[in-house]
């Protein structure tokens, strides 16, 4: 189970001294210690602690409801010795690491070139009229969010959207309806 504990000053972080730039979190996120082990194995695999920010930041997220919170941003600063700035530049960077709550599916539909001129827009807008939500929204259950993304990497097998890790590629309309169906 996850607690926060206070933070003591308004500037700093424990481990950095360095003044912070943005908005400090009231509380810095605590983890069980299998999950600090977890860290710590990745952190190992890096020269440079702050290189393991990206591994990090997918722990995070996983453990604190599937987004990045301010608490979480926090405890990562202190970690690995950087300022919260610096982790709201790579979470805000990446498409991947939500910086706001999501739904238990979060579908990310690829708005780029060869997915645009392959039917991206009609796949995006299927998910909206079937789901009831525009991009950036969320179902009221909390089952579904919906995005555009840049770039995904698979412009060869495009159109294609990304439901957590998982690539749908090649999409129609029936095959995009086929893997919301099958999702539990």
């Amino acid at each position: 189970m996850n607690s926060e504990q206070p933070l003591h000053s308004t500037q700093f972080t424990p481990n950095n001294p360095l003044p912070q730039e943005g908005l400090m979190p009231d509380s810095i996120a605590t983890f069980e210690p299998e999950i600090i082990r977890e860290m710590d194995m990745h952190i190992a695999k890096f020269p440079v602690k702050r290189s393991a920010l990206i591994p990090l930041m997918f722990i995070v997220q996983r453990e604190r409801g599937g987004y990045l919170d301010p608490p979480g941003v926090a405890f990562l600063a202190d970690k690995l010795g950087i300022r919260i700035t610096d982790v709201w530049e790579v979470a805000t960077f990446y498409s991947m690491i939500n910086t706001e709550p999501v739904g238990k599916y979060h579908i990310q539909v690829c708005r780029t070139l060869s997915c645009k001129i392959l039917g991206a827009g009609a796949i995006t807008e299927h998910c909206t009229k079937r789901l009831g939500i525009k991009p950036g929204g969320t179902t009221e259950d909390g089952r579904f969010s919906l995005s555009e993304v840049e770039c995904l990497g698979s412009c060869g097998t495009a159109p294609m959207l990304q439901i957590g890790f998982d690539y749908h590629e090649n999409l129609t309309i029936e095959k995009l309806d086929g893997i919301l169906d099958s999702l539990p």
